[in-house]
């Protein structure tokens, strides 16, 4: 075949090279889900699987003055955020997203010299957006179980700790944080440390006890508690949004006024706070689809547990294979039957929950993973 791509219009001289930041050249690109060809199922960005409902796509169409510049502060969306959590307007904040939104909050509080600690391995984003900020990440290991170990996290809080994230459920391993592990950990953070909770996730935990005989966290409600805490939501996940960036934080005022000041004006466009605002008049119909997809995950759950994996039990749309040292080869078996997944070498593969007919192609493949595995292997249930 001959080649037609075209010539390159302009060739760029050469000459000396552009002082750049060495941490920023030398720190990888966010690395996006791999797409999914047409026979093949993509379970590597935890999307929603469910269409777009009907009257969230009319608000989105009747959206249309692209020509003009979207209200900055997405006043309408911010005012229903309020009234649904019982807080005032200015204690909600919006953005593209809530990674965006936990940056501007990484850039509030975090600069050269100071520290921002989190739980490892978490959400990929959060090592690269402190490198941006020029802080320093301390990366506190999970526990055995690839949960939060919070009493380390505390005790790693020093006189530099500028932030502290946690996330539940945890991404990816899908582990949660519980009330009383929550409040213990709390007490033990300073009051000048800004704790960012991000529960991306929320909407899919349900009424689960922990270990210690307490629920998962639920940030907004324990907000009056702690002057420090501001709490991360999405449209991403439980409302389908993904494609259209937009997330909300909740928290004191003062600290959000800080992470505006931070923000990228106008990120937020008309459609996405259109899209929202839609959704949250369809929410009980919304939430029937995350019923629905929880399902799934337990289900699946179940599965793998009687195929011999020991998988921490998940509380988001995902699921993680502890592939550890076989994650690389793992992901390829998935992926030549179709089955595109998220795999964090060589610790192991978040597994998207996705259309019901990929969970039969899904055991399929893990069964065999499992008898390849070899004996001891962290990822085989203890008998």
């Amino acid at each position: 075949m001959t080649d037609t791509t075209p010539e390159p219009a302009v060739a760029f001289p050469s000459g000396p090279v552009v002082r750049l930041r060495p941490e920023i050249v030398a720190l990888p690109a966010y690395k996006q889900g791999r797409p999914a060809a047409a026979d093949a199922f993509k379970l590597s960005s935890n999307e929603n699987p469910f269409d777009p409902l009907p009257s969230v796509v009319e608000a989105v169409a009747d959206a249309v003055d692209f020509n003009r510049y979207p209200d900055a502060t997405a006043l309408d969306l911010r005012e229903r955020l309020a009234a649904k959590h019982g807080v005032g307007v200015g204690a909600v904040h919006v953005g593209a997203g809530s990674v965006a939104l936990l940056a501007q909050f990484v850039l509030a509080t975090s600069a050269p010299g100071t520290e921002v600690v989190y739980s490892w391995r978490s959400f990929e984003a959060y090592p690269g957006l402190v490198t941006v900020a020029g802080a320093t990440s301390v990366q506190v290991p999970n526990r055995a179980d690839h949960g939060h170990d919070l009493p380390a996290m505390a005790a790693a809080v020093g006189d530099s700790t500028s932030l502290v994230i946690v996330c539940s459920p945890n991404n990816p391993t899908g582990t949660i944080v519980t009330e009383n592990e929550f409040h213990a950990f709390m007490a033990a953070i300073p009051c000048e440390v800004l704790v960012v909770l991000d529960e991306a996730y929320a909407e899919f935990v349900g009424d689960v006890v922990g270990a210690d005989g307490s629920p998962a966290v639920h940030g907004i409600p324990v907000l009056d508690r702690y002057p420090n805490l501001v709490v991360l939501r999405t449209f991403s996940k439980a409302y389908g949004l993904a494609g259209l960036r937009v997330g909300y934080a909740i928290g004191p005022v003062e600290v959000l006024e800080a992470a505006r000041s931070t923000a990228i004006p106008l990120s937020v466009t008309g459609s996405a706070a259109a899209a929202a605002l839609a959704s949250l008049h369809v929410e009980d119909e919304l939430l029937d689809r995350v019923r629905v997809i929880a399902a799934r995950r337990d289900a699946l759950y179940s599965a793998l547990g009687e195929q011999g994996w020991a998988v921490p039990r998940p509380h988001g749309n995902f699921l993680w294979l502890p592939t550890a040292e076989q994650t690389s080869q793992a992901a390829e078996q998935l992926a030549a039957a179709g089955l595109v997944t998220r795999p964090f070498h060589p610790e192991g593969i978040r597994v998207s929950i996705g259309e019901p007919e990929s969970v039969e192609r899904l055991l399929e493949i893990t069964g065999k993973i499992m008898e390849s595995l070899p004996t001891g292997h962290p990822a085989r249930r203890v008998a």
